[in-house]
């Protein structure tokens, strides 16, 4: 019954492995575009609803972390549906070691967003330039089972964060700081997703 188990721990650690070092094609670049339209479209929610979003911080909260929240849906409904198709029987190890690359990163965001709320309110500016350094860690951390241009998208995200943090102290909470880097952003991650996987995905 040991050598069984042993066995069986065996084919489990090589399934994972393969998995690892397997490019993963469960992300499809129209519904990663629309996640980027989706941001684009908080922003104008935003605009509209939320004139002075630094007299209602909660509300400004709720509504990015729901349209977060809604993205994360959206993405992870067909990250399901086309890695079952696509990677077949190791849809599983794909699937889990995909998450696992991008958990600490989205983690680490909801955290730091709970502690600057509810300690240092007076910090709550910095949020939209440190959600987007916090998910290009989360891009470089997955980049290496993602096509090569992955890396430009993380450095987008990266730069972007950096520039929303120093610009944002005279704006805080501007729509475009959250519209322009995760518009451009996903838009760019679709197009990379795209010009790698899209024209043979009819084929699978």
């Amino acid at each position: 019954m040991k050598d069984l188990d042993k066995a069986l721990a065996d084919i489990t650690a090589i399934r994972s492995q393969i998995a690892r070092g397997t490019e993963f094609r469960g992300y499809g670049p129209v519904t990663v575009a629309a996640t980027g339209l989706l941001a684009l479209f908080a922003a104008a929610l935003q605009a509209v609803l939320l004139p002075d979003p630094a007299a209602g911080t909660f509300s400004y909260l709720m509504l990015w972390t729901g349209m977060a929240a809604l993205a994360v849906v959206i993405t992870g409904a067909e990250m399901i549906a086309r890695t079952r198709r696509i990677h077949g029987g190791f849809a599983d190890e794909m699937l889990y070691a995909a998450v696992e690359q991008f958990i600490p990163a989205g983690v680490a965001g909801m955290l730091l967003t709970v502690v600057l709320y509810r300690f240092a309110p007076q910090g709550l500016w910095m949020l939209p330039g440190l959600w987007q350094v916090i998910f290009s860690l989360g891009v470089f951390a997955s980049r290496a089972a993602l096509p090569r241009g992955m890396f430009a998208v993380g450095v987008w995200y990266l730069a972007a964060g950096l520039a929303t943090l120093s610009l944002s102290s005279g704006a805080p909470f501007s729509p475009l700081a959250m519209a322009l880097p995760f518009g451009v952003g996903q838009l760019l991650m679709a197009f990379v997703i795209y010009r790698a996987t899209g024209a043979n995905d009819d084929q699978e």
